[in-house]
């Protein structure tokens, strides 16, 4: 029996779609989103493992052999950025701080938690050197800076906050990083709430830092961040998203690592960012505690601390279902074939109404 021509191209179309699927079982690229730049817009960045992962290629190593590029995306806008591309489907992975990604989600970003990547992160308060501000007490009424839509939105309302304040006494113009530091330069605002590219315009005499969250309170006005995955990525490449949470756990075990702390900063003075200020930023600080992968008791107690404080002042609407959104599948089964399953200590949700000094002891 002669079969049609038509039937025998169909036939040949379905076996070669049928193959285009099989092979489609890893993706040809893996778009990653960092929810920050270097000093000037350089795609680079410091003060995670998620920065130590892209400067030492280890994501490109990691899936050379699979002809599977990575693609690095840092976002001026920050975390809002990260948002817009998560919506726009243009990344596949990012790393956030809490207030955007709650954000997100709440906002219906159809995204997983995958696994923690920092706690209690440092912020300041700097102020022009002429100001006679001393203390977060003392800026009612002054013109202040803050990156809305960032998790240091989060953390200066919590500061704040526990001073009587809230940004309705201040006068609050939105700036970036980059923007939020040359306005204090030139005195175009009084103060400003950021990271240590704050510490250039002190350097240069221009300002002085009158708040640390470092020593207030052992960093617990500070945000959290973490990795995120899209639930579309993670349904087609289970596979691929695993490997990519093993990659960064290495990551993170690298850079905690105390031997390579020289190191470390090294690679994030390719931000721009001076060793010297990574080295003043983080002294002291326990890399093995604050660094965690790990998505435990006080982790999950920060992020629904996050979301209530965020809705309190007025930052949210929504609410978020933690537990359907945090997959911790990926993370578990890459500390059990790394053999580093009790490597990193749970902390205990209590830990965050007593955070205490998270200082290492050297």
């Amino acid at each position: 029996m002669r079969v049609p021509k038509l039937f025998k191209l169909a036939a040949f179309s379905a076996i070669t779609l049928h193959g285009a699927v099989f092979a489609e079982d890893k993706p040809k690229v893996i778009n990653f989103g960092v929810a920050s730049v270097g000093q000037g817009g350089r795609p680079q960045v410091g003060g995670s493992w998620i920065a130590t992962a892209h400067s030492k290629g280890m994501l490109e190593e990691e899936f050379k052999a699979d002809g599977i590029q990575v693609r690095w995306h840092f976002f001026k806008t920050a975390g809002p950025g990260v948002n817009e591309a998560y919506t726009n489907n243009l990344l596949d992975f990012a790393w956030q701080g809490d207030l955007p990604q709650i954000i997100g989600k709440a906002n219906g970003l159809p995204t997983k938690f995958i696994m923690a990547a920092g706690r209690r992160a440092t912020f300041y308060l700097a102020a022009t050197e002429d100001s006679t501000a001393e203390s977060i007490k003392d800026i009612a009424g002054r013109k202040v800076s803050i990156f809305k839509g960032t998790c240091t939105q989060l953390s200066a309302n919590r500061a704040l906050e526990a001073n009587g304040l809230s940004e309705k006494d201040l006068k609050v113009y939105n700036m970036d990083t980059a923007t939020s530091t040359a306005a204090l330069a030139t005195k175009d605002v009084e103060l400003a709430f950021g990271g240590n590219n704050l510490f250039s315009v002190r350097d240069r005499g221009l300002a002085k830092i009158v708040y640390s969250a470092k020593e207030d309170n052992g960093g617990k006005y500070g945000c959290s961040t973490g990795v995120t995955v899209t639930e579309e990525f993670a349904a087609k490449y289970p596979d691929i998203v695993k490997r990519v949470v093993k990659t960064l756990v290495k990551a993170a075990l690298w850079t905690e690592d105390e031997k390579n702390r020289t190191q470390v900063y090294q690679l994030w003075a390719k931000s721009g960012f001076p060793f010297r200020y990574w080295e003043q930023d983080n002294a002291k600080q326990d890399f093995h505690t604050r660094l965690s992968p790990l998505i435990d008791e006080w982790f999950v107690a920060s992020y629904r601390k996050s979301i209530a404080d965020a809705k309190r002042f007025g930052l949210l609407k929504r609410d978020i279902d933690l537990d359907r959104w945090f997959d911790r599948s990926y993370l578990e089964a890459a500390l059990k074939e790394l053999n580093l399953e009790n490597h990193w200590q749970p902390e205990r949700a209590e830990a965050w109404q007593n955070a205490g000094s998270l200082h290492a002891s050297n």
